[in-house]
């Protein structure tokens, strides 16, 4: 018996389905593989990309601690000509992140205030030993002497392009001005004077004081404490002399941890 004309079709669409199902599967099983090759070839690519990235990050990382140590190497060298320990440098920059961080500057501005204020009298470098470890008070003629490390280590690092030591110039510079305009380079006063050098002046003089030198022995706690509320608002930020008392444990507690070994 013949198969009905209806029947004869649908075979016939039967069979075209499945040649070209079959030309389809084969299509995508190429297209596949393909894929595959390339997906592997990119990931190789993005692999290779990846390494290259760590290797810049590990390079830019390796730049920005040598950066940090030359720094904090050439801050101690000039305190040392003074005969200030490293420790001082160390205290001075905890002090100063500590103070910049209370105040609502950012972690990652008060971190770099930690590293460059170690440079804060690199200009004494250039101070005579004669002065510079004068064991007494200076006459009038060498405090103007000496009044000239802050104009030189500005001199020194304004050149720089470095965010670093800009900040570094500008602590160098402004750290010894008052709050009152009876500072020095320039007799600048209130927020005028840079925050980084409002900072930095209360963070070196608190361990100044505690600290004993070639022409002073060290203060009392209480005596500096007393200076410290007598000058706000004249030599110091009075904002900062309160942060200062608000968190007068974490300071001590600091100056206990790099304490000078003699």
């Amino acid at each position: 018996m013949e198969a009905s004309p209806l029947i004869e079709e649908i075979e016939n669409l039967k069979n075209s389905f499945l040649q070209v199902s079959d030309r389809l599967v084969k299509d995508i099983s190429r297209q596949e593989k393909i894929m595959l090759r390339s997906d592997r070839r990119q990931k190789k690519e993005y692999d290779e990309l990846q390494r290259k990235f760590a290797e810049v990050a590990a390079l830019q990382q390796e730049i920005e601690e040598t950066q940090k140590e030359v720094i904090f190497t050439m801050g101690a060298i000039g305190e040392s000509r003074s005969k200030e320990t490293g420790n001082h440098v160390k205290r001075v920059a905890e002090y100063s992140r500590m103070l910049a961080l209370h105040y609502g500057l950012t972690e990652a501005e008060s971190e770099m205030i930690k590293q460059a204020s170690p440079m804060h009298d690199i200009g004494k470098v250039a101070i005579p030993d004669l002065i510079l470890n004068k064991p007494g008070r200076f006459n009038e003629a060498e405090f103007e002497i000496m009044k000239t490390h802050a104009q030189i280590g500005y001199d020194m690092l304004k050149h720089s392009n470095r965010p670093l030591l800009k900040m570094a110039a500008t602590i160098a510079y402004e750290h010894h001005e008052k709050y009152n305009g009876t500072g020095y380079p320039q007799g600048t006063y209130g927020e005028n004077i840079h925050i980084y050098g409002r900072i930095t002046a209360i963070a070196d003089v608190f361990d100044a004081l505690g600290s004993e030198r070639c022409y002073k022995k060290a203060w009392e706690d209480e005596a500096i404490f007393n200076l410290f509320r007598e000058q706000s608002g004249e030599h110091f930020d009075p904002k900062l002399v309160a942060i200062f008392f608000k968190h007068l444990d974490s300071f001590l507690l600091v100056r206990r941890q790099f304490a000078d070994q003699f």
